[in-house]
């Protein structure tokens, strides 16, 4: 894998990814159906669209909860902290499992926290609740690739579902990459 050093600018409230409220039929707070059946829906929760600044400090926080988790063997709160589905398909023993290979590689994930991530492609919504960030943070000798889906719960962006890769970062040509991954992919839903 090579990595490309395009950084992309977090989408803004019209970026595709984002258009849930046009994907969803609706116009105003009132649902097109509703609108011409003359009932009344409540209105659509808002999910605010994280600008580049709370993006990146979610994908910090998902590595720095990763890290602590690795360091202590406590999954817990990296579980308790994540949207629901992902807490149902991963009990702690389970993620524990997950993150074994990351946690044996002893790399120091809180070292993301030193600059800003460099993403690969820019956030794409996968489902009307659900959208993923991909990127890289470009550490020497090992950078961390990470995949992060988010869904929206409870008022707030949760952790839906990760990968994380560390990637040794060489000097030579372009050619393939050494990593480990650490994956809980969600699984989408069919609607």
């Amino acid at each position: 894998m090579t990595l490309i050093s395009c950084k992309f600018g977090m989408p803004g409230r019209l970026a595709p990814a984002f258009l849930f409220t046009l994907a969803a039929g609706t116009l105003g707070n009132t649902p097109l159906a509703a609108q011409s059946h003359g009932t009344i829906q409540p209105p659509v929760s808002a999910r605010p669209v994280p600008d580049q600044l709370e993006m990146t400090k979610m994908i910090w926080s998902t590595l720095l909860a990763v890290d602590h988790a690795n360091r202590s063997g406590n999954y817990s709160v990296l579980r308790d902290m994540s949207a629901q589905g992902f807490q149902i398909n991963n009990d702690p023993a389970r993620l524990s499992q997950i993150f074994a290979s990351l946690r044996e590689t002893r790399i120091d994930l809180s070292n993301a926290l030193l600059i800003a991530p460099t993403f690969l492609e820019a956030p794409r919504q996968i489902q009307q609740d659900v959208f993923e960030v991909k990127g890289v943070f470009q550490l020497r000798p090992s950078a961390i690739q990470f995949d992060l889906y988010y869904q929206w719960e409870q008022g707030r962006w949760k952790l839906f579902g990760i990968d994380i890769q560390p990637i040794t970062m060489a000097t030579a040509p372009p050619g393939p990459v050494a990593t480990t991954s650490s994956s809980t992919r969600p699984t989408p839903r069919k609607r």
